[in-house]
């Protein structure tokens, strides 16, 4: 079985994975931002380095996946690889960084890519507010994430909104602002009924 977590920038993607996995058993699976060879350059120069990031990123899921397919066991990735698709080429096709020729190229990629895997078994999306990002953005104090701006967030969100409304599979929906998952057991003991819910029918 493979579950998803999906969430912008600082929305507590990696902290709620290792709490799941704790909690179920389960293998987790994180995003490797810490080796990506670009994530620096990125963030001082996003026009020039944003399609080398994407498919850098792309190709890294994509192996991911193919990882995660041949597994029989139960594996939670921190972040999909339609995020990169859906929220982060089209955010960065829309402000311009990207221009509509590689943007055609990398949807080229990425549909072969997609004939060959299939969607999670359920995505859990933590929704959170500009304001929220950016507070847990400051919090956690990596150097590179700081500069970026508040359009930049905020055109995330708007993205991740839109693939949200119309995503084909099982959703679990969790209002990141207004909860504490990682120091209120209660919060978290929410987001776990909801999963043994929809995969377990256990409520």
């Amino acid at each position: 079985m493979h579950i998803g977590i999906a969430g912008n920038i600082g929305s507590g993607k990696s902290t709620l994975t290792r709490m799941l996995a704790e909690h179920y058993g389960w293998i987790p699976q994180y995003e490797a931002v810490t080796y990506n060879p670009y994530l620096e350059d990125y963030y001082k120069d996003i026009k020039r380095w944003s399609f080398n990031l994407e498919v850098y990123f792309l190709a890294q899921r994509f192996k991911d996946l193919l990882e995660i397919s041949k597994s029989d066991k139960v594996i939670i990735q921190d972040r999909t690889m339609m995020e990169g698709v859906y929220i982060f080429v089209k955010n960065n096709l829309k402000l311009g960084n990207i221009s509509q020729r590689d943007y055609d190229t990398y949807m080229q990629l990425f549909n072969m890519m997609l004939s060959t895997v299939k969607l999670p078994d359920l995505l859990i999306y933590l929704k959170s507010s500009v304001a929220s990002l950016v507070a847990k953005i400051q919090k956690r104090g990596r150097d590179y994430e700081q500069g970026m701006s508040l359009e930049y967030l905020g055109g995330l969100n708007e993205s991740y909104e839109e693939w949200i409304s119309t995503y084909p599979g099982n959703v679990i929906t969790i209002d990141a602002d207004n909860m504490d998952f990682e120091n209120n057991p209660e919060d978290f003991r929410y987001i776990t009924d909801r999963i043994d819910a929809l995969l377990f029918g256990l409520f």
